[in-house]
């Protein structure tokens, strides 16, 4: 929706400042750890660890790390044994937040996620209490300066694509999860730079905010996104570009 910023648009941009922290490496090797382990270590055949695997190469991981990470998963070297977990919550005006983490350490992790929850008017919830609201899409975006929308839509189409619409500066295709890897390599075989590929958690509904519930909105995701146990946030959140623009001034 152009003229609208939301949380999975702004994570984007977010996501530049995280890798030059260095925090990003140590989202992506604890998703490799956890991905190997749940589906194995070969990337053919796992569509989760594939996907961490090629972001790990966006952000320059050494090779070393990456297979490193991966044979923790699989067992086939020693190391901390991490956990996925969920937790769902609210934040200003009813907005749905979803948080995935993958930690050494359930009770610090709750504590923290519950904290950032309710720094800012939020509150974490039941298990459940929100999940309802979105649906697990496969999503890639592609720099409007890459191609046009007639050619991905030519694309998208022919391989399974749900919907392929301007996003900002970007072009967003979204997909059922098993599409996802035949329309990301339709798009990198049409010559197409992809700035990000995920699958994700989409909301079925959004919340537009203004003023002070936007600002602590933001709030609430940004803690939630810096803390390191943190993986992934997903929120149903929709806010005006000029509102975004007086927030970020």
């Amino acid at each position: 929706m152009s003229g609208h910023s939301r949380w999975s648009t702004i994570k984007r941009k977010k996501t530049v400042a995280d890798q030059k922290r260095g925090r990003e490496f140590s989202k992506i090797i604890r998703g490799l750890t956890i991905a190997a382990r749940e589906g194995g270590g070969d990337i053919n055949a796992n569509t989760r660890l594939r996907t961490l695997v090629d972001k790990a190469k966006e952000i320059n991981m050494p090779q070393e790390n990456i297979t490193r990470s991966i044979k923790r998963g699989t067992g086939e070297l020693e190391g901390v044994i991490y956990e996925e977990c969920l937790y769902e919550g609210y934040g200003p005006s009813g907005v749905a937040i979803m948080v995935e983490t993958v930690t050494d350490n359930k009770n610090r992790t709750a504590a923290e996620v519950r904290h950032a929850f309710s720094k800012f008017g939020g509150s974490l919830g039941e298990a459940g209490c929100v999940n309802w609201m979105f649906d697990k899409k496969g999503v890639i975006l592609v720099s409007a300066a890459e191609t046009n929308e007639d050619t991905l839509m030519e694309i998208g189409i022919e391989h399974g694509a749900e919907e392929v619409q301007a996003d900002g500066d970007c072009f967003r295709i979204t997909s059922a999860p098993a599409d996802f890897e035949p329309i990301k390599k339709a798009i990198q075989d049409a010559g197409i730079k992809i700035e990000s590929s995920e699958i994700s958690l989409e909301p079925r509904t959004y919340i537009q905010l203004t003023g002070k519930e936007a600002e602590n909105v933001l709030r609430i995701v940004n803690n939630l996104e810096d803390l390191d146990d943190v993986q992934n946030v997903y929120s149903n959140f929709d806010i005006p570009d000029d509102v975004m623009e007086k927030l970020a001034s």
